[in-house]
């Protein structure tokens, strides 16, 4: 009975122009996603790199010029009594730099001589001690100190710079700066719509940010800038995806600022700067959609046109299959699906011819071996002619069974038989020998011909091997039921005569020649669960069986007396190698499987 698929072929077909279609489309858009993803990465880096370092830049270009200005006022030593000249040009520094909110100007011993203030008292002549302010020695040390960002009033961002002169009686200056003014450059700055440049110091605290009310917060929020300046400097200059001061998804990336060690970030929030690859997605869905219903529309107009012959054509194998040969299909498309129609036809015919052939050789296979039936219907006759050939000859007889037909029933005699020949015929089947005859309880078996065959003489030991197998398996049976019967072989390699013999209305396959003759005695002389070889074929299989030397044996019809070998294992991955005249070790045999035989 034919099982129905789980599935109609329409289903199938629909399916498989759907993802035809869909597929393709998907993964191209998949991978224009991909690399429009990254080359926006790319270019938000390079932008985030250039706004950094420009702020860094100019960061950097605004100490310079403090410093230089500073230096201005060192230049000389100090002598006495030109503490008001010092005063002057300390008013007039504050003037010309707007950042600097107050100067102490050090003499070389490290007393404060002038302080200038915009928001404090000026005063001259000896005041505090400075020797120990770490801006004096920093200045003395490096003579350009950058101290770090303090707040005053709680509000406010400061920093200190001391500038120490060429020469030591030049004296230090230590000015505060209004960091504010910074402000201005960070402004600037526009990364996108909202994107934005912040500078953190490195305590985390915020020195310069484009809402001015942060940096006048007194550091407040410390804790997210300097969360943010440790996830960003990690990258080591490229850009990340992090969470901004505010909590906003953003991809960020960082700068040192020279001089100062302050760290410029540069970010812009996540949303916008993948606007254009959220906008290439949505394109891409809408022309997925579009495409899905295409596809849909597509597989199923082209599923229907299919499904119909295809039907027709599934019908057609159906009654093919239940022997009706005749029968035979009409497809009118103009395509493919009418030339396999036709091919269809062809092959019903074809079959039904086939199995025309097959019932002749079927029934010949009921007189001949299934080999020379085959080559009587397909191959060249002239495989059949006489003609001289190497062959492995294989006789096996039962042992006992005259006696046991002596008192038998026909019915037992024939069951035994029965049993017999099927055990044979199915390894002689097995191994592409060709089965001659049966001889009452004897069979004789050719290998290498008249089909040839590689290495037919381990062919043949492999098919004896089998064979006694076979029949030693149904014997136990036999002598379950009181019969007494066992199994002998004798295998033998030569030169014969092999070819049809016969007349007009009937014809035999057969060997002719010594070998056969020499393969019927070996036969008649092993013993039950017995394989005798000839010297032949042990020298062929030597290295592929566990063989053993029964000794020298007269054989009628040869002059001399001949060597003659037994199989003691049926194991073919048994030791190879010659095997002395007992058989081997009892540990030995033990050790690699069942012994057929053990002579002396």
């Amino acid at each position: 009975m034919v099982t129905r698929p789980r599935r109609s072929l329409f289903i199938k077909y629909f399916i498989t122009l759907f993802v035809a279609v869909v597929v393709p489309l998907m993964l191209g858009s998949a991978s224009e996603a991909w690399f429009a993803f990254r080359d926006n990465r790319l270019y938000l880096n390079e932008i985030l790199q250039v706004e950094a370092r420009s702020a860094a830049d100019r960061i950097q270009a605004f100490t310079d010029g403090i410093r230089d200005q500073l230096g201005w006022v060192v230049q000389f030593p100090w002598t006495p009594g030109e503490d008001d000249r010092r005063r002057i040009d300390g008013l007039r520094l504050l003037q010309q730099v707007p950042a600097i909110v107050s100067l102490s100007m050090v003499d070389a011993t490290g007393t404060e001589r002038v302080f200038v203030s915009r928001v404090s008292m000026n005063r001259t002549g000896r005041g505090a001690d400075m020797s120990a302010d770490p801006a004096v020695i920093g200045a003395r040390a490096h003579r350009v100190w950058y101290g770090p960002v303090h707040y005053q009033r709680d509000s406010e961002p400061y920093m200190r710079i001391a500038v120490a002169g060429n020469r030591a009686a030049a004296g230090i200056v230590v000015a505060d700066i209004n960091l504010k003014l910074i402000w201005d450059i960070i402004a600037g700055i526009k990364i996108g719509d909202t994107g934005h440049a912040l500078i953190v110091d490195d305590t985390g605290r915020l020195v310069a940010h484009p809402d001015i009310s942060l940096v006048l917060r007194s550091g407040a929020g410390a804790g997210d800038f300097s969360r943010l300046k440790s996830e960003v400097s990690a990258a080591n200059g490229s850009a990340v995806t992090t969470t901004g001061e505010d909590g906003t998804p953003v991809v960020a990336l960082s700068v040192r600022a020279a001089n100062v060690d302050w760290t410029v970030i540069a970010e812009q929030p996540v949303l916008e700067a993948f606007e254009s690859i959220r906008a290439a997605l949505w394109r891409s869905l809408i022309l997925i959609v579009i495409g899905i219903v295409f596809a849909s529309v597509l597989a199923y107009w082209r599923a229907c046109r299919m499904w119909g012959p295809i039907r027709q054509l599934e019908n057609g194998v159906e009654r093919i299959g239940m022997g009706q040969f005749d029968h035979r299909i009409t497809i009118q498309s103009r395509d493919e699906l009418e030339q396999l129609a036709i091919r269809f036809n062809q092959m019903a015919e074809e079959l039904g011819a086939s199995q025309q052939k097959s019932e002749r050789i079927n029934r010949l296979k009921q007189f001949l071996a299934p080999q020379v039936a085959e080559l009587v219907e397909h191959s060249d006759q002239r495989l059949l002619d006489a003609h001289r050939r190497d062959v492995v000859a294989i006789f096996g007889d039962l042992r006992g069974f005259t006696a046991f037909t002596a008192r038998a029933e026909p019915d037992a005699i024939l069951a035994v038989l029965k049993q017999y020949y099927e055990a044979v015929g199915a390894v002689t089947a097995r191994h592409e020998a060709t089965l001659i005859r049966f001889a009452g309880d004897g069979v004789m078996v050719l290998v290498n011909a008249p089909v040839t065959c590689e290495n037919p003489a381990y062919r043949g030991v492999r098919l004896a091997i089998d064979m006694q197998a076979a029949v030693q398996s149904v014997a136990g049976t036999w002598s379950a039921g009181g019969c007494a019967i066992g199994f002998g072989v004798g295998v033998a390699m030569g030169h014969a005569t092999v070819g049809t013999l016969g007349y007009q209305g009937r014809l035999d396959y057969t060997a002719i020649g010594s070998v056969v003759n020499l393969a019927s005695r070996l036969c008649s002389m092993a013993d039950d669960g017995q394989i005798l070889l000839d010297p032949i074929i042990n020298e062929r299989v030597k290295d592929s069986f566990a063989l053993a030397s029964i000794g020298e044996r007269p054989i009628k019809g040869y002059d001399r007396a001949l060597e003659i070998f037994a199989v003691t294992r049926m194991d073919a991955s048994a030791p190879t190698g010659r095997v002395d005249r007992a058989g081997g070790s009892g540990a030995e045999r033990s050790r690699h499987g069942l012994t057929l035989t053990e002579t002396a």
